[in-house]
């Protein structure tokens, strides 16, 4: 029997961490945590029909859903892992985009820059925030890359739906609980002090679309290698008034050299970093509408060649490895909505 002084098996993993920090080190700003530990959350589906709808779950291959708290027992009676949700709950969480392509930000303008709809910055903002997206109003099409968004993410969202999407958001699910079992912690070249005002939010929305990393902190911090506060001498608040311009000023500050992450050719492809001190995972969300060729990435460090999973395409993979000068490089052929590539430290 074991005594009340027996080492549990999270006091182990801690001593085993701190040896894989004593032996690999620490990157700058990529702080080993046991966020890893966690449960993986999965997006859960609002449904709202009744009891004899579960034959179209199960068709689907929906296990989990969130109901109203007066069907949970059906529900749960039926075989399903059920969510009770009451409309207060859902009110109270924070609506989302529709994410997709929203148009231009000017046609007029010689770069012709096509403008999204996405989250990502919003989860970053909140990391423990509850979420809501309400797919709806956009009709059929939109729960694959929503599903995704949210995963990629690792939000704590519920989805409404048009139940044409269900087969579709089944498949997204499934292919989710394929994917590697961690959650690493979020990789960040420039630390946000966030405001709350409409400049610093879309501040935020343009450092996402622009694939440049950041992480949302109280003051400025020394593992980032830059630090913005709109309204200090460095960054007016009159510069946030042009998103694109400050941008693209923090860019040039940091320097394409520094930056953790650099996806090339196109700007409906936005990445997210996670990793600790032996691997690194890159979620790439492909917002674009039809599947991607030829995508180059470059990611900051020196990295072996690992697991690459994307949804929708049989025998994914990557091409031209190259590791040099700091930094790893490869192509994927085919990109469909999400992709996942698993990155072991090179020895």
């Amino acid at each position: 029997m074991r005594s009340e002084n027996s080492p549990s098996a999270l006091q182990f993993v801690v001593v085993v961490a701190a040896m894989l920090i004593a032996a690999y080190g620490i990157p700058r700003s990529r702080a080993f945590s046991l966020t890893h530990l966690q449960e993986i959350k999965l997006p859960v589906l609002y449904w709202q029909l009744g009891i004899e709808t579960a034959r179209m779950l199960n068709e689907a291959g929906v296990t989990q859903i969130a109901v109203s708290p007066a069907m949970v027992g059906e529900w749960h009676r039926a075989g399903f892992k059920v969510l009770a949700v009451s409309g207060q709950d859902l009110e109270r969480r924070e609506k989302l985009l529709v994410p997709r392509i929203a148009g231009r930000v000017n046609v007029a303008s010689a770069t012709r820059r096509p403008w999204i709809d996405l989250n990502g910055w919003r989860f970053v903002r909140r990391p423990s925030g509850k979420f809501l997206y309400d797919l709806r109003e956009k009709g059929a099409g939109q729960a694959v890359l929503a599903i995704a968004e949210a995963f990629a993410y690792q939000a704590d969202a519920i989805l409404k739906i048009d139940t044409a999407d269900l087969k579709a958001a089944g498949k997204m699910l499934a292919f989710l609980r394929t994917l590697p079992g961690v959650n690493l912690s979020p990789i960040g070249d420039i630390g946000f002090i966030a405001d709350g005002s409409p400049a610093s939010n879309e501040v935020m929305n343009l450092l996402t679309r622009r694939n440049l990393l950041f992480r949302v902190v109280s003051a400025p911090d020394s593992r980032f290698r830059v630090n913005i506060k709109l309204g200090s001498k460095e960054y007016p608040r009159a510069e946030a008034s042009d998103p694109n311009a400050f941008a693209l000023k923090v860019r040039h500050e940091l320097g394409d050299e520094h930056r953790s992450l650099r996806i090339y050719g196109t700007e409906l492809v936005i990445g997210r970093l996670t990793g600790d001190a032996a691997h690194s995972q890159l979620h790439l969300l492909n917002y674009s509408g039809r599947e991607v060729e030829g995508l180059r990435v470059r990611v900051r460090g020196r990295y072996s060649k690992g697991e690459f999973k994307t949804f929708g395409i049989d025998q994914a993979g990557s091409e031209d490895f190259v590791v040099d000068d700091g930094a790893t490089e490869l192509t994927i052929p085919r990109l469909g909505v999400y992709a996942l590539i698993d990155l072991p430290v090179a020895n």
